[in-house]
């Protein structure tokens, strides 16, 4: 990783910085005063000046005096590395939430009923609206599906014994993705695998995906998804990383939480420490879980 990506990383770790540049591409012409930051952040002044300070000195951003202000806009050189952190900035675009409905609807349509699927598209589009998700149609698509399923698996009388395993943590973005990665790889499709995250942002770090690919272990097309009671209910197991008193709390279910250093932030050295400790719990963890011959 060079130096570039490594001052980045430091520099978006914290989430104010990330916010701000968040601010920053989301402005209409790409620039911010230090001074409108201040009132849309709720901070004081001095305060965003110490971060965009910062971001300067790393070369996160540039900065323009005209007359008396000072505009600061995302430098030209570190925009792809700002984007492999932050994900791309979402343009506009028409998400066609009937053919969603109707498409989900001749896969579920025995299991769940027409308007709770229609309402779980709803509201699935709603919580990835509000993370400035990507590929909004499509991930509208498969977090709705994954939560159908979760339905399905919840209300049906049968003598399911694959177990259901649910990571979380509180971007999605990084620890429950390792877990749910290596766990995935281990134990196919002998375990089903869910994650979410308790204030999910738009993509999976690069730096995460970097780390599993490293050991074998694809993340697919994995990204953040919100939490919701109906995954948590599908679940045997629950395993929280960091994101507090989030999980909803109900009968029958194992819950479980993994004290793990945070990624946000961290050289890819860090980060495969992390991941190592992960793989090491998952390993265990399949142990407990009973799976006779996981795939290697």
């Amino acid at each position: 990783m060079d130096s570039g990506t490594d001052a980045a990383l430091t520099s978006l770790g914290d989430p104010t910085r990330a916010r701000i540049l968040s601010l920053m591409r989301s402005s209409p012409d790409g620039r911010v005063l230090v001074g409108r930051l201040a009132t849309e952040l709720g901070l004081r002044q001095p305060t965003v000046s110490h971060h965009m300070k910062t971001l300067l000195t790393d070369g996160i951003v540039t900065r323009e005096p005209e007359g008396r202000q000072v505009w600061y806009s995302v430098a030209p050189d570190a925009a792809d590395r700002v984007d492999a952190i932050l994900g791309r900035p979402r343009e506009a675009t028409s998400v066609d939430l009937d053919r969603i409905t109707t498409d989900l609807r001749s896969r579920f349509g025995e299991r769940v009923s027409t308007d709770q699927i229609r309402e779980v598209v709803a509201d699935s589009h709603a919580r990835l609206s509000a993370t400035d998700a990507p590929l909004l149609a499509s991930r509208t698509f498969s977090f709705a599906a994954s939560r159908l399923e979760a339905v399905a698996a919840a209300s049906a009388n049968t003598s399911e014994t694959t177990p259901n395993v649910l990571f979380v943590c509180v971007q999605n973005a990084g620890r429950s993705q390792l877990a749910a990665g290596i766990l995935r790889h281990l134990a196919g499709d002998t375990v089903t695998v869910r994650t979410a995250g308790s204030a999910p942002t738009a993509d999976v770090r690069s730096t995460i995906v970097t780390a599993l690919d490293e050991i074998g272990v694809s993340i697919g097309d994995e990204f953040p998804k919100p939490l919701t009671d109906d995954a948590v209910r599908a679940a045997d197991v629950v395993i929280t990383m960091g994101c507090g008193d989030a999980c909803p709390i109900y009968p029958g279910r194992r819950y479980l939480d993994w004290d793990l250093e945070d990624p946000v932030g961290k050289p890819l050295t860090a980060v495969r420490g992390i991941r190592d400790d992960i793989d090491q719990r998952v390993r265990g963890l399949l142990a407990e879980l009973f799976v006779d011959t996981p795939p290697n």
